[in-house]
């Protein structure tokens, strides 16, 4: 049986091309994940996620504990076989959905006790329960249970939210290693915290080198900072990160986010804007974002892009795409999300070729005229 490994293929500056190994299959890095959050990436199927060239998705911890339950997925053949999903599977810990949506939570030491947003029925999470809803679901990448940092936040409140996320780190890589339902080949990342001082970053990041993990995540960005301070943390941490070990960016982001955090040495990314985008109407593609519920697209026959190799997206005409869109029928956000979920693989695959090739700044350089020179609709 395959072990988790990393192999570094090509670099061109900071940006990086290689190959995750795991026992259900390679992961292409620069490597996009699709959010699966509840066991499904929203309006589509795992036929069409799999036609899109993704390697890998995204469950969460937070909203399959509370629905069905850990052990009812596990009692059904593990998520994987539950979701009809052969490839492999990166489930988060849990603490940013505590942070963002449950109810009046309460953190300590041991852990963070929180009210159901779905009922209101009253949970506990910590660190060793997060570790063991996540191997009953069988995942193939699994997330340390962590504070995410709120933002802004002083430098005091950073630290200690780092300090917490320190302790649960050793916590949680105990559990990975005493818990029996774990499975061969099975991966731990560290999430580095430390809000946007980067000196905090770079504490956290040795912290956790030193406690030892498969891969490491930047955490607690995309929650309301800027662009540049998110870019600024990445460019700061990145380079103390083991070069052969993947780093994972969570929750980012706009696919300018994609191109310049890779520029910056970052291999793995997971978020929900191309399938929440879809379900509002905006497409993405090489020439922008196109706001189809905008009626200037009512009466266009041209596709959204006829050179993409997806079927949504060469098909299918920007006035039928608008039509669906202002009748509320479900096919319009399968169709849209479907075209961004295969942008957002055709943009890595684009950046892993340009890196193994030695032409990054070159990609970049098109990847923004091309930007420029379509039809971005205001979002």
């Amino acid at each position: 049986m395959t072990s988790f490994d990393f192999h570094l293929d090509a670099t061109d500056g900071e940006a990086r091309t290689g190959r995750i190994e795991t026992p259900r299959g390679t992961i292409r890095t620069p490597a996009f994940m699709p959010v699966g959050t509840a066991g499904t990436v929203k309006a589509m199927t795992t036929d069409t996620v799999k036609l899109t060239g993704a390697d890998i998705v995204l469950g969460n911890t937070y909203h399959l504990m509370l629905r069905p339950g850990a052990e009812e997925v596990a009692a059904l053949g593990g998520l994987h076989t539950f979701m009809r999903w052969d490839k492999p599977i990166l489930t988060d810990s849990g603490g940013f959905q505590v942070w963002s949506l449950a109810k009046l939570r309460k953190m300590t030491d041991e852990g963070v006790t929180f009210q159901s947003h779905i009922d209101g029925s009253t949970h506990s999470l910590t660190p060793e329960r997060s570790i063991e809803i996540q191997c009953l679901l069988g995942a193939d990448i699994q997330m340390i249970l962590d504070e995410c940092t709120d933002y802004p936040a002083t430098r005091e409140q950073a630290q200690s939210s780092m300090d917490l996320t320190t302790r649960w780190a050793k916590r949680s890589k105990q559990a990975f290693a005493d818990q029996p339902h774990r499975k061969e080949g099975q991966a731990l990342f560290g999430i580095v915290q430390g809000s946007t001082y980067p000196d905090l970053r770079l504490q956290h990041a040795e912290a956790l080198v030193d406690i030892g993990f498969h891969g490491y995540a930047l955490g607690g960005l995309s929650v309301g900072e800027e662009q540049g301070a998110m870019l600024e943390t990445v460019e700061a941490v990145a380079p103390a990160l083991p070069k052969q070990q993947p780093r994972y960016l969570m929750g980012v982001g706009t696919p300018e986010d994609l191109v310049e955090a890779v520029r910056r040495g970052i291999d793995m990314f997971d978020c929900v804007m191309p399938t929440r985008s879809g379900r509002h109407g905006q497409a993405f593609t090489r020439h922008g974002r196109v706001a189809l519920k905008n009626a200037r697209h009512g009466a266009d026959p041209r596709p959204l892009d006829a050179d993409s190799p997806c079927e949504a997206s060469n098909l299918y005409s920007r006035a039928y795409l608008h039509h669906l869109y202002k009748s509320g029928e479900y096919l319009a956000a399968m169709l849209i999300t479907w075209n961004n979920v295969a942008y957002y693989q055709w943009l890595m695959a684009q950046m892993r070729a340009a890196i193994a090739e030695g032409r990054f700044d070159a990609f970049v350089a098109d990847f923004y005229a091309q930007r420029e020179a379509g039809d971005i609709d205001p979002i």
